[in-house]
């Protein structure tokens, strides 16, 4: 009985120290925790994001997004908006892992 009561003590403390990497897009803008714009270029950005495909790639706010399913897998929900001015935070997809990362660490409390 013991060693379930540390998984589970484990199984939360893990849950709760992910770094909202797991993002899931909505369809509507009161739904979304942050409002995202995708910047034409890297140096309007706050943020370079890396899409990865599987989500044990998932690690600390470092710009390297799993886009989950399902709203109830995801850490944050994202609205993708048209306009700059409407924007809590502007990214910007890089091609390649290494590229990700924050441009403007001013937003880095945005993905927490």
């Amino acid at each position: 009985m013991k060693s379930f009561y540390l998984f589970l003590a484990l199984f939360f403390f893990f849950s709760v120290s992910v770094k909202a990497q797991k993002v899931f897009s909505v369809n509507y803008q009161n739904q979304a925790d942050v409002k995202v714009y995708v910047a034409k270029y890297e140096n309007q950005a706050d943020l370079k994001v890396f899409k990865l495909k599987y989500t044990n790639q998932v690690g600390q706010n470092d710009g390297k997004w799993f886009f989950t399913d399902y709203q109830n897998q995801a850490n944050k929900t994202l609205f993708f908006v048209d306009y700059e001015n409407q924007a809590d935070l502007k990214i910007f997809f890089v091609s390649y892992e290494n590229q990700a990362g924050w441009r403007n660490n001013s937003k880095r409390h945005l993905m927490y």
